[in-house]
């Protein structure tokens, strides 16, 4: 194996329906019970006000491009609310799993991270799940930036909420949304108050250094038009991971010695967001804003494990370390957004620039320095990754209307993506390169994805309680990528480019039932798909992978929303069954991987969120998902239709990767009144992940005559605070029982043996017990 990414698609990395419908019956009887509590209800309501339970509780989402109540979106959506996310403090994606069912995170560094719903990974480089901020779909389009890997972890801090809408949703959010969206939805400036609110935190990790944080916001209204908010966040965790010093024999009989360090996993995340709102008379509205955000690691969240029990070597948390690693992940985010109010339509404009960098530096020492005659010197991967955006989409959206509410609009995007590689031979125990051995290999491809569509969507009331939602969107997508390398190692000086064009049509239809305000039912089949595009090709590479085909899913899924008019009990649940066809995989050609199609995968499954609330104060709440997602067939590359060799590994049957069969949270919260002025409140979640399927590898199944498994995991935390009015603090412990769950896993080399020293494989692991401390004070 040559060269090494982070699952990148232009090198090798050392990391590298019949249920569906069964289930309807008992939904819709559910439904009806509810919707009788429901009735039973509305006799008592009159008496009830307008402030009142009446509307406690009541959810607004922005899922369909307009505001609306959960209830009357026909499909499965999560929300979680900025104090739901505050209260758990919980600020990434690995935070606030356990409130979101059907939602999985494969990662072992910050920064570095890939989202998958509803099962529909294979592990590719190009991403399956959206992700958007307000209006700024962020992060790219293509298969030629590592999209996979670095999903937006935006810091949650002063955010309204964010929506996690499952399925396919190509008609109103575009490309690679083929599992859902993740949506961010921050807090708008505010005219009518002054607010400003701090926060800080601090934390201890088992066997680890302090953590420490810092957060603050601040609203200030300009006039009654006018006003500004701000919010700028700083986090500092500790390391857990020792560099043990071992010594290890590597494939060619040299002899290593790992470097003596404490703690080397540590990471900063920092960045802030500003957004000003002119509302000068109530059709017009302005909204500019602007986000930034910084990750940087130290080292992988990586172990060393027993590549057959994959559990935790040495009693604690190791790496080998010969060269240091390091990662910087940045965003950049602006956004303009214009509303104009016709009467009968609203207009939005909104124009969106983001940018995408990374770099990071990987540790080959141990599998290269000696293949390449280096030894005792060291070797390592510099990588930097850019991408750069802009996104312009104009939509027309009516007034409610009593027979038809609709939404007509364009979208238009350019990207712009970069990765240069380079292996760099450095003197044992330092990073000063050795200059005398020139170079040994660089690698660089540059991208542009460029694409124009058009969509519509409409909701069609037949009666009071009978709706349809039809959407329907059309897109053209050209993209070009150009590729140089120089060095011997990665076959001298080359330069080479590569274009493609396709158009693709998505569409949704959703029946919707309602059962009072309170209570629907509905049905959805909606497409979606991820761009395919030309390849970045190994020396010698044959020209019938010089470009990738788009992939598609289809998507069927029912499923009931219900609850009682004072909220006290409410349930979402859906069933579901998704045909993937001409599934993208990443496949090793030579010391190269590319982009390639193969058959098909499927998955069923069922989602489920109930929420109590029995008694004032007491909110208790049980989400679960059950996930079957499979391939179809054996993952063979396939070309103009010709089905040629397995260069993945995955069979007919096998599991698709990183998603558990079983999942469960449950959380609880209560919270009472000590006196007039002060309110206390306790809680806990959790979390149970049954064990998953790691990626596809050959290597391990010709060894092992089965996939490789991660094993089953439990996680519970536990929080308490006491608020004062204007100043609260909370006490926290994550990961109380210390479990030793993992969320990544390295692949085997070619000849099926483990690529760390000490005969490990390197697997992602969550954080160790942790028990922090955090204030906050308002006014």
């Amino acid at each position: 194996m040559l060269w090494g990414s982070k699952s990148s698609n232009f090198v090798n990395g050392r990391t590298a329906r019949a249920s569906a419908i069964r289930t309807a019956g008992m939904s819709t009887a559910l439904v009806a019970m509810l919707w009788s509590g429901a009735a039973w209800s509305q006799e008592q309501a009159d008496d009830v006000d307008e402030a009142g339970a009446r509307n406690s509780g009541i959810i607004i989402v922005t899922a369909q491009k307009r505001e609306q109540t959960l209830v009357d979106v026909p499909q499965s959506i999560s929300v979680v609310s900025g104090d739901a996310l505050e209260a758990q403090q919980a600020s990434s994606f690995q935070d606030y799993l356990n409130l979101v069912p059907g939602l999985q995170l494969v990662q072992d560094t910050p920064g570095f991270g890939r989202l998958v719903i509803r099962g529909v990974n294979t592990g590719g480089v190009a991403s399956t799940v959206a992700t958007y901020v307000d209006e700024t779909p962020f992060g790219s389009s293509s298969g030629l930036v590592n999209g996979a890997i670095l999903a937006g972890d935006f810091d949650t801090f002063d955010v309204a909420r964010v929506e996690v809408l499952r399925g396919p949703q190509g008609t109103l959010y575009g490309a690679s949304s083929l599992g859902g969206v993740v949506k961010f939805v921050t807090n708008e400036p505010d005219t009518t108050q002054f607010v400003g609110r701090v926060r800080g935190s601090v934390e201890t990790v088992k066997g680890g250094d302090i953590s420490y944080a810092g957060n603050a916001v601040i609203n200030v209204p300009l006039g009654d038009t006018l006003a500004f908010r701000a919010s700028g966040t700083y986090r500092k965790q500790g390391g857990f991971i020792d560099s043990i010093g071992s010594t290890s024999t590597d494939l060619f009989g040299s002899t290593f010695t790992s470097r003596q360090a404490e703690n080397i996993n540590g990471t900063k995340s920092y960045g802030g967001r500003a957004s000003l709102k002119f509302t000068p008379d109530d059709a017009l509205s302005v909204r500019l804003s602007a986000i930034f955000q910084n990750f940087e690691a130290d080292a992988p969240s990586s172990v060393e494990s027993d590549p057959d029990t994959l559990e935790t070597l040495f009693g604690r948390p190791t790496q080998s370390l010969f060269v240091s690693p390091a990662s910087d992940v940045s965003y950049r985010v602006y956004n303009g957004v214009i509303d104009y109010d016709f009467g009968f339509a609203t207009l939005t404009s909104s124009s969106s620039y983001a940018t995408l960098e990374q770099q990071f530096r990987d540790d080959l020492s141990f599998n290269l320095s000696t293949a390449l005659g280096l030894f005792p010197d060291q070797i390592y991967l510099n990588q930097t990754t850019r991408a750069k955006k802009f996104t312009q989409e104009v939509r027309l959206a009516s007034s409610e209307s009593s027979f038809i509410d609709w939404i007509i609009g364009g979208y238009y995007t350019k990207e712009n993506g970069l990765i240069d590689q380079e292996f760099i031979p450095v003197t044992q125990g330092t990073l000063n390169r050795i200059t005398a051995l020139g170079t040994l290999a660089i690698a660089t491809l540059d991208s542009e994805y460029e694409e124009i569509a058009g969509f519509a969507n409409a909701t069609v009331h037949l009666g009071d309680r009978f709706d349809i939602d039809l959407g329907g969107r059309y897109s053209h997508n050209n993209q070009n990528a150009l590729q140089g390398t120089d060095g011997p190692l990665a076959g001298g000086l080359t330069s080479a480019s590569q274009n493609s064009s396709e158009n693709v049509f998505t569409y949704s239809v959703a029946p919707k039932f309602k059962f009072g305000d309170n209570a629907s039912v509905y049905a959805r089949v909606a497409k979606g798909f991820r761009p395919g595009g030309p390849n970045a090709l190994a020396p010698g590479a044959p020209a019938s992978v010089q470009t990738f085909d788009s992939d598609t899913v289809l998507s069927y899924e029912l499923g009931v929303k219900a609850a009682t008019l004072d909220n006290s009990f409410s349930i979402e649940a859906a069933v579901y069954h998704i045909d993937w066809s001409n599934v993208q995989l990443i496949a090793a050609i030579g010391n190269f991987n590319v982009n390639t199609n193969g058959p098909g995968a499927e998955s069923d499954g069922l989602e489920f969120t109930a929420t109590a609330r029995p008694t004032p104060g007491l909110v208790l709440s049980v989400n679960g998902a059950y996930t079957d997602a499979r391939l179809t067939d054996d993952t063979v590359v396939v070309t103009n239709g010709v089905p040629g060799a397995n260069l993945v590994g995955g069979i007919k049957g096998d599991a698709l990767p990183f998603t558990p069969k079983y999942s469960i949270s449950v959380n609880g919260d209560y919270e009472w009144s000590l006196s007039d002025s002060v309110t206390a409140s306790f809680g806990g979640s959790l979390r149970f992940l049954s064990k998953q399927s790691g990626a596809f590898d050959g290597a391990y199944r010709t060894a092992n005559g089965r996939q490789r498994e991660l094993p089953s995991y439990e996680v519970i935390d536990l929080r308490a605070g006491l608020d004062f009015g204007q100043f609260r603090v909370e006490g926290f412990v994550r990961n109380l029982t210390n479990s030793d769950g993992k969320t990544s896993i390295a692949s085997l080399n070619s000849n099926g043996l483990p690529v760390l020293p000490n005969g490990a494989i390197g697997t992602g692991i969550i954080r160790p017990r942790s028990i922090g401390l955090a204030l906050t004070a308002e006014y």
